[in-house]
């Protein structure tokens, strides 16, 4: 199969691997499992601190892979102790197939089958956290359930609104053709959200976050990260960053709906 006319414009992987979690002395699991259409994905499951089946499952951004988000994965682990569930779309690190955003969505579907039935998580036990392209693939997910929170990092509107802001000369495209659109499903969640944007964030500008932090149902909670970027937040914002964090799944443990 070909590769995706999208990759190295919408998506750029890799497949090596930057860090392992046991550079960070973390207890993990690696984990495969199956897309919707049977593309074979890889994951690290890392176990928690505090002995909870709460997890946090994490959709990365359009670059690097899996291994490049470990120095943030080990400080939120540190500042929430919560369980993490972070996996590679296809053709990412360890994961098969060919990139494309049908296949992410294919991903997505296949990620929930395998928290929910093989490893026994209910949707309240789960914590979408979606940064830039992931937001869309939380989202995909929130629309339909309730979680027990979701968290959107850098998040964008839509691809149409991005084509328009960085490739306007490019001709709009085909009907049919599979998009991402944060704007039609973020009216849909019925979880807590929180929005986190960096206030220098150039690649994707704070307002397409607060146009969905308008739109977003209530509870709903926004984090400026003041003199941030795309994707130095958690840097930049330090101790004031994780304690966002900690504050928002507090919040969701104390108002979990469920059993």
């Amino acid at each position: 199969m070909p590769a995706s006319s999208e990759k190295g414009t919408v998506f750029f992987p890799e497949r090596p691997f930057f860090e392992i979690p046991e550079d960070y002395g973390l207890p993990y699991e690696d984990v495969y499992f199956k897309a919707a259409d049977g593309v074979r994905l890889h994951g690290w499951y890392v176990e928690g601190t505090d002995g909870t089946r709460d997890t946090i499952v994490w959709f990365h951004g359009n670059a690097g892979n899996i291994s490049h988000r470990l120095d943030n994965l080990y400080l939120l682990r540190k500042a929430t102790g919560l369980n993490i569930f972070i996996f590679d779309y296809r053709e990412y690190g360890l994961s098969e197939g060919y990139i494309s955003k049908e296949g992410t969505f294919l991903d997505t579907d296949g990620l929930f089958d395998y928290i929910t039935r093989e490893r026994s998580l209910a949707p309240g036990e789960i914590l979408l956290f979606g940064r830039s392209l992931g937001t869309a693939l939380a989202l995909h997910l929130a629309k339909s359930n309730t979680f027990l929170g979701v968290a959107l990092e850098a998040a964008f509107t839509s691809t149409q609104e991005l084509r328009a802001l960085y490739a306007a000369f490019i001709p709009p495209p085909d009907p049919g053709e599979v998009a991402y659109d944060n704007l039609a499903n973020i009216h849909r969640i019925s979880s807590p959200v929180l929005f986190i944007h960096g206030q220098r964030d150039f690649v994707i500008p704070e307002r397409m976050a607060r146009s969905l932090f308008k739109l977003a149902p209530k509870p709903k909670f926004f984090y400026q990260v003041p003199l941030a970027s795309h994707n130095d937040t958690y840097l930049v914002g330090e101790r004031f960053y994780f304690d966002r964090w900690r504050e928002f799944v507090e919040y969701c443990r104390a108002n979990r709906e469920g059993p």
